[in-house]
């Protein structure tokens, strides 16, 4: 009986599993220049973290959470997202008691929804997330932009939207609460089960709905825009002022609203605009979540962060066409011809590995020219060929695959050698 992969996850291969190694590191070094730190929190939390904090209407909790009962009848879930389990971790380890605020933190890992699998939509997939916890200042605002901004700008992306909304503070939204129920009421039963029961419950996820994006009554729907209070609207002016002078610009839609309840004030998604990249154009979506620490049992600590799928970081890169500036060349490739040989190639190898350079021999008993091949498939920037002749003397042929030069290399030196060529050029 054959096994296959369960629909909707993928397995990374060598060959793919370079580009996302690329994408995290070029992640993780603009989260350095930032300061923020790595945090690591584990695969499941309990369910009710997630009902609390992303909220009971969405359709993540609704519909797309993968949860199970562990043996002690105890209800965990899959996380769906990051920021519900980072936030948990602040609270619970007290990161809110630390003398630098706010808590700058970065995380990366699967994430599992089961949605209906489409391009670049996964039931297990990968997110890279920010969060900035304990500050109310807009800069952090407009600097958790600029990082994500920073992050595509230096992977070579730049067929890119940034899209930002203001969804005010509590007062503002009972506000718009109201409006949207007065405006969606009268023709509800023209929407999908969903949208009826989320009329009272939080009509806000109305204008989020996929089926009935395209009714006539979500392009006359009330902006939020219209039901700040003044504190919200300076607020949002500030971020954009800020966003202003370092020069990123962007749009103000005033429908965006995110999928998450947690979210409050500041809400924006990065979007591509490369042609032939699909229907589904977000890449990144963020927001403020002021309340939610207090939510989750800790005291007033607002937030602020973002996450992107790194399939569909992948995904725009090559809608774009950039360059993977990856090396996938070995520095030695080591031909051994005799028994001898072969047995001297396993420390040779081991030599080279341990002075920092990438290393490889034969494996299958194969005769030179074959062993050759092997060499040049694997893009060997040096072919090292050691036979009974060579052993004998103490040495070693190396060729120079780019230059077609060779030389004869003392065996003791060969690593030395191979790191001056390698520094020469």
């Amino acid at each position: 009986m054959s096994v296959n992969i369960p629909r909707g996850t993928q397995d990374i291969l060598p060959g793919q599993s370079e580009k996302w190694q690329y994408i995290e590191s070029i992640a993780k070094d603009v989260c350095r220049r930032y300061h923020y730190k790595e945090i690591r929190t584990p695969i499941f939390e309990h369910t009710e973290l997630f009902k609390r904090s992303v909220g009971d209407t969405t359709d993540i909790v609704q519909k797309e959470m993968y949860t199970f009962e562990d043996r002690g009848e105890r209800s965990l879930t899959l996380r769906p997202e990051g920021t519900a389990a980072v936030v948990r971790s602040f609270v619970e380890n007290k990161m809110f008691g630390m003398a630098d605020q706010p808590v700058k933190l970065y995380y990366t890992g699967p994430m599992f929804r089961y949605e209906r699998p489409q391009a670049g939509r996964y039931r297990q997939f990968v997110q890279f997330g920010v969060e900035a916890i304990g500050s109310e200042d807009p800069a952090i605002d407009a600097e958790v932009i600029g990082l994500v901004m920073d992050i595509y700008k230096m992977a070579g992306l730049k067929k890119l939207k940034l899209v930002i909304n203001s969804l005010g503070d509590a007062e503002s939204r009972t506000k718009h609460r109201e409006a949207l129920i007065r405006h969606f009421e009268p023709h509800i039963e023209e929407f999908c089960g969903d949208c009826q029961m989320r009329l009272k419950q939080n009509p806000l996820r109305i204008l989020d709905c996929k089926k009935d994006r395209d009714h006539e009554l979500m392009k006359t729907a009330p902006s939020i825009l219209d039901y700040l209070n003044e504190e919200s609207k300076a607020y949002f002016e500030k971020v954009t002022a800020y966003l202003d002078a370092v020069g990123i610009q962007y749009t103000i839609d005033p429908k965006l609203v995110r999928g998450l309840d947690y979210y409050n004030h500041t809400a924006f998604e990065v979007m591509s605009e490369a042609e032939g990249f699909g229907a589904i154009t977000t890449l990144c979506g963020g927001g403020r979540y002021n309340g939610l620490v207090q939510q989750l049992g800790g005291p007033e600590s607002p937030g602020i962060g973002f996450a992107f799928s790194i399939e569909r970081f992948i995904a725009a890169m090559e809608a774009e066409k950039v360059e993977w500036p990856i090396d996938k060349g070995l520095d030695c490739f080591i031909v051994a011809l005799g028994d001898a040989a072969k047995d001297r190639s396993v420390s040779l190898v081991h030599e080279l590995r341990t002075a920092g350079l990438s290393a490889e021999r034969d494996y299958q008993d194969r005769k030179m020219k074959a062993q050759l091949k092997a060499s040049d498939r694997q893009h060997a920037r040096f072919t090292a060929i050691l036979g009974e002749d060579e052993l004998t003397e103490n040495r070693i042929t190396v060729k120079d695959m780019a230059e077609g030069s060779q030389d004869q290399v003392p065996l003791n030196e060969l690593a030395n050698y191979l790191k001056t060529k390698m520094e020469a050029n």
